[in-house]
């Protein structure tokens, strides 16, 4: 971390703080709507859904809002506003409120999100490093948030959402205080010529098209994966074991395995190989029953994105440039996150054959991704 600047620790740190506040919180939301506000299954998804869409069906939307206004005045709105939405969930009990709190929710992480990794893109000397960090830091928040949240469910719901509300108002006051302003880089452009020229680049969109894979397969964490876990061990609580073992795993070998692939070999083929070694993983409990067959496939996930994720990233940025990085970064979101769902769709329907589905699609991506080097069809 001594090698970056304040300002690119300071987002690591928001990082971290970000997903801590927000597994802190919606892991245990569905339990809240139902058990302790008496909502249906029905009106609960609907609730869920809401949130989901409102940040999924945004991210162009706040790419282009961090490239036009700039990245920090982004990231302050959207920690701003996930403190409201958190703040609404800790106090509403009837439904407007609660779509309402979905709505702000949602929406700030469609702007946080490509605006913290925009600003990154930019201001990073050594990118790809800085994105592996970047990596170990959301992972850990990610295994801190549900513990702590855990925790605060012992007092009630209410503790929870009002802990989560405060490190998002936190985090706001520290972006606003210490986060320095990067001067916007005009596009030329308007909005909406901004959307057509990224859309339009076709390397850009073959280039997503092929790694929108690596979210398809990290998606079966909480689908595929978790259901084997529980039918080879007869238990929920495996499922826990499964997130324990991922996240150790990246926050002891993501920066490690960066600088190695760094000096080994080119961007395109650890890109490459990171979706093969992910694809190839599923097929070892595709293969083999019991639990050590998912834990294989768990480690084989975790390792390929290592492999896969800073360099994803770094080239994002390099496709959009100072001027367009935010709304590179919506749109790889957008399409990659419509990609996800009808894969898992697709992986769910499959049932037992899911794990193959899983395989093909890593093996798949990691020839088009090798097919585009060959091309010279990605930005160095």
């Amino acid at each position: 971390m001594r090698e970056l600047s304040w300002a690119v620790r300071l987002l690591l740190v928001n990082q971290f703080g970000v997903n801590t506040g927000f597994y802190l919180l919606v892991p245990y939301l569905a339990g809240h709507l139902t058990k302790d506000l008496g909502l249906s299954a029905a009106v609960t998804g609907v609730v869920l859904g809401v949130r989901n869409l409102s940040q999924q069906g945004l991210f162009l939307v706040g790419g282009s809002a961090s490239d036009r206004l700039g990245a920090r005045r982004v990231i302050i709105a959207g920690c701003a506003l996930r403190a409201v939405g958190f703040g609404l969930f800790a106090f509403g009990v009837t439904l407007p409120l609660l779509l309402a709190a979905a709505v702000l929710s949602g929406l700030a992480g469609a702007l946080f999100n490509p605006a913290v990794r925009g600003y990154i893109a930019v201001a990073a000397p050594d990118k790809a490093r800085a994105f592996a960090l970047f990596n170990v830091f959301a992972q850990a928040g990610a295994l801190c948030g549900p513990v702590l949240g855990g925790a605060l469910l012992l007092v009630d719901f209410r503790a929870a959402a009002i802990t989560a509300a405060v490190i998002f108002a936190v985090l706001t006051v520290a972006q606003a205080c210490v986060l320095p302003a990067r001067e916007v880089t005009p596009s030329g452009s308007s909005v909406l010529g901004d959307w057509r020229r990224c859309l339009a680049d076709r390397r850009f969109l073959a280039f997503t098209l092929s790694l929108s894979g690596m979210y398809a397969l990290q998606n079966q964490l909480y689908l595929v994966l978790p259901l084997a876990a529980e039918r080879a061990t007869g238990t929920a609580g495996s499922v826990a074991l499964l997130f324990l073992v991922s996240t150790v795993a990246t926050l002891l070998f993501q920066v490690r395995i960066t600088k190695r692939l760094e000096a080994a070999t080119t961007r395109d083929r650890a890109m490459a190989w990171g979706l093969a070694v992910m694809g190839a993983g599923f097929l070892v409990p595709a293969l083999l029953p019991g639990v050590v067959p998912v834990l294989v496939a768990v480690l084989a996930l975790a390792f390929g994105v290592m492999m896969a994720h800073p360099f994803v990233y770094e080239r994002i940025g390099a496709f959009g440039g100072e001027s367009l990085a935010g709304t590179y970064f919506g749109v790889f979101y957008l399409v990659s996150g419509a990609v996800a769902a009808v894969s898992t769709a697709l992986i769910g329907w499959a049932g037992p054959a899911g794990f193959v589905v899983c395989a093909a699609i890593g093996l798949t991506c990691a020839t088009a991704v090798l097919l585009l080097e060959r091309r010279a069809a990605v930005p160095a």
